[in-house]
């Protein structure tokens, strides 16, 4: 599956100019539009998966879109627990990976 960035021009929904913003992922500076959200930036340059599952360690990232799974969690700006698929990008923004083990759980 290969993500692209939706055109201002060819939106249906919201036609016209968009302004570019820069964000930092994981440390590397990423670019998106206002309004984006955070997952489709980072779907956009082509990462798929952005955490790990606290008991098997399978790859998670975007899963069903509208936060209700919390398989894209994320860190923005230091505050935890943040849906990747739900907050709007804001230029600026440092997103970091968040990798959590389950209380309990020897590893």
């Amino acid at each position: 599956m290969v993500s692209q960035a939706l055109l201002p021009e060819n939106d249906p929904i919201r036609p016209g100019g968009s302004t570019p913003i820069g964000i930092t992922v994981d440390g590397k500076p990423a670019t998106g539009l206002t309004g984006q959200t955070i997952a489709a930036i980072m779907m956009a340059e082509g990462r798929l998966s952005w955490r790990r599952s606290s008991v098997a360690g399978e790859p998670r990232g975007l899963f069903c879109g509208i936060g209700i799974c919390f398989d894209c969690l994320v860190v923005v700006n230091g505050e935890r627990d943040v849906r990747a698929c739900q907050r709007r990008a804001v230029s600026g923004d440092a997103i970091e990976f968040q990798h959590d083990e389950l209380p309990g759980v020897a590893g």
